[in-house]
């Protein structure tokens, strides 16, 4: 039976997020009070379900603490497993909560909206360090429909390796293991024939290949993931997410992921270029 669990901040795309995985053939269950999870999932089992997700957050408050416990028991009983935390910055949070005109989980009279949003952080923050986390600010619906779909299509088995370019100006990912800077490489952006293409297209390439300061970047990159994942398998990670970052996220970033996730392919790899629409 595989059980995928979503946790995550309030207004960072839960609901998506389940009505994706309803559409993919899961049984779903909003805001299950987490006490109850072994007892439903025996129960759907028994009735020959054998996909369900489940969402848990801080509206099961009480006991959430004990998630991690159920989880460990589930698997211990040979269900598949898997947490996805979804979250966004502070200020995508509040700009959502005021176009849907939705009282926050944690809100009362005392609290403030980013009062609440940095209290439910704090609260689920051990809840996230297990988990599969997508940074959502700035995605659109379709994208985060598209990279949960990615998610459910991999081998937990294997250390999943997730390459993802992004733009410093749009803000750094939340979701990453490690970050590296390539703004220090020469720009594309400034070649008018160049500036409306991406680092996917054949022209982009060539310009950035021709360049010998990106070859030794890219091969420090590569050398330094290299060296250090196999202290990353030992301690029982599933996923090890790497983010590049240029200037606008369109380029030079996007180059680089491209080329370690060639280079990586013998591994579990997810790409994700979160600027390019």
């Amino acid at each position: 039976m595989q059980v995928i669990l979503i946790s995550g901040l309030s207004g960072s795309g839960k609901s998506i997020a389940l009505n994706v995985l309803e559409d993919c053939g899961y049984y779903c269950v909003d805001n299950l009070p987490v006490m109850l999870l072994p007892e439903l999932a025996q129960m759907l089992l028994s009735s020959g379900n054998e996909r369900i997700a489940v969402s848990v957050d801080v509206r099961s408050m009480g006991s959430l603490q004990q998630l991690p416990q159920h989880i460990l028991s589930l698997k211990e009983s040979g269900m598949d497993v898997r947490l996805l935390f979804l979250e966004a910055n502070t200020e995508t949070l509040v700009k959502r909560f005021s176009e849907t005109r939705r009282k926050h989980p944690l809100s009362d009279e005392n609290l403030t909206l980013p009062e609440c949003i940095e209290g439910e952080r704090e609260m689920l923050s051990e809840i996230r360090e297990i988990a599969h986390k997508i940074d959502t600010s700035g995605l659109s619906p379709n994208v985060l429909r598209g990279w949960i779909q990615d998610f459910i299509q991999i081998d937990k088995s294997r250390l999943t390796l997730l390459f993802q370019s992004f733009g410093f100006k749009h803000g750094l990912p939340l979701d990453s293991d490690m970050v590296f800077d390539v703004r220090c490489l020469p720009n594309p952006f400034y070649d008018p024939k160049l500036r409306p293409l991406t680092g996917k297209d054949r022209e982009v390439v060539q310009f950035l290949e021709g360049v010998e300061s990106v070859g030794r970047m890219l091969e420090d990159i590569r050398r330094f993931v290299e060296t250090w994942l196999p202290s990353f398998i030992r301690d029982n990670r599933n996923y090890l997410s790497i983010s590049i970052g240029c200037t606008g996220g369109q380029h030079r970033s996007v180059y680089m992921v491209e080329q370690l996730a060639s280079h990586f392919a013998s591994s579990q790899v997810l790409v994700r270029h979160r600027e390019l629409k």
